[in-house]
């Protein structure tokens, strides 16, 4: 009665609608930027049983938005992490932490445990087997995407109403979309969106109505402002969803662009000759690595200092994780110099094996 009164003081809520938050069951897919206060609000309203499925680590750059860690969670799992300061906030609730990656062999399994699906992942490989998952189960997903001052939110699959995949029917060509990591984010916009999602959970248990369903809620930051896109329904969307065999091993992987031979492993660009790095970050991201002879020519000015490039030399392009690199080797390509390659791992792949101090 305590911890919950200012919901059950709500003639909307009442003691009936906590005791339906207390029965919900909600799995949170990504302990990220937007899982992190989801994953809050629905602790402290009390849903009763939470999933959190997150296979990576905490790293300090985490910490400018994702609110649930702080510095004594450094390399913890996030899953774990966010279960050990949830309970704190409200240990009369159930949480099951899942220190794994959400893949085609177990998705059945954790959608068939929960009524409602958050989806806080940063990737289309996860988001497009979420939607199919769902179509299958017939869960809601209260979707998100964040990117630098903007965010968006919807509910997909909502009482038969439309997927993730009558929005994005396709996946996006690999290099083609940046993250976080590469472009920034504004630090409380994840928190803003995150809030979002767990006011659609809530709406949903409760039955409040006036669903995210067969819209998308846009918000930017920076100007305050919002706007509602229609989205429309495609049975062909919801065919390929439930034509897709039981165990979902199928397209999710982004498709190749602009050629399957265009990535390099660090292993492999260091047994070739005659090669020559080049660096497609901003300046101000990092410093030169002092001891790897390398060119630093940022992506937005590479059009522009294409002539820089050796040609006689065959070209390893490298960013932060591989997205940027990866759109250098698209340009590089359309002004004829085929022998060039995007770096797999990143630059702290490659600090990690040449042993350079950053």
């Amino acid at each position: 009665m305590s911890r919950y009164s200012r919901h059950i003081v709500l003639s909307e809520i009442g003691h009936i609608g906590q005791e339906k938050l207390s029965k919900a069951k909600v799995l949170v897919i990504g302990a990220g930027g937007l899982g992190c206060p989801v994953l809050q609000y629905l602790t402290a309203a009390g849903i009763g049983t939470i999933g959190v499925i997150d296979h990576d680590t905490v790293e300090v750059s985490n910490l400018q938005r994702q609110i649930l860690f702080g510095t004594s969670s450094l390399g913890l799992n996030k899953a774990l992490a966010a279960k050990r300061r949830l309970e704190d906030l409200n240990p009369t609730i159930t949480i099951h932490a899942y220190p794994e990656k959400l893949t085609h062999s177990n998705a059945k399994s954790y959608f068939e445990a929960y009524d409602i699906i958050v989806d806080g992942t940063d990737n289309f490989e996860t988001r497009y087997l979420i939607s199919d998952m769902a179509i299958i189960q017939n869960k809601p997903v209260v979707y998100a995407a964040i990117f630098k001052f903007e965010g968006q939110v919807s509910v997909f699959n909502y009482q038969n109403g439309p997927s993730y995949r009558c929005v994005f029917p396709n996946p996006p060509n690999e290099g083609s979309v940046s993250n976080c990591s590469e472009v920034g984010v504004l630090g409380v916009l994840p928190g803003i969106i995150g809030s979002m999602q767990a006011n659609e959970v809530l709406k949903i248990i409760l039955d409040f109505g006036y669903i995210l369903s067969g819209k998308i809620l846009c918000f930017n930051s920076k100007t305050s402002e919002t706007a509602i896109i229609k989205v429309s329904k495609s049975e062909t969307a919801f065919s390929k969803a439930l034509n897709k065999d039981a165990s979902l091993q199928n397209d999710y992987i982004h498709t190749s662009c602009p050629t399957e031979t265009s990535h390099i492993s660090i292993k492999d660009a260091l047994k070739l000759t005659n090669t020559e790095f080049i660096d497609v970050r901003e300046i101000h991201e990092q410093p030169k690595l002092d001891t790897l002879n390398h060119l630093q020519i940022p992506l937005r000015e590479l059009e522009q200092k294409i002539t820089e490039i050796n040609t006689d030399k065959t070209s390893i392009i490298f960013c932060q994780s591989g997205i940027r690199s990866q759109q250098a080797i698209g340009l590089l390509r359309k002004h004829n110099i085929q022998n060039s390659y995007s770096l797999r791992e990143g630059v702290s792949k490659l600090i990690e094996e040449l042993n350079i101090k950053a």
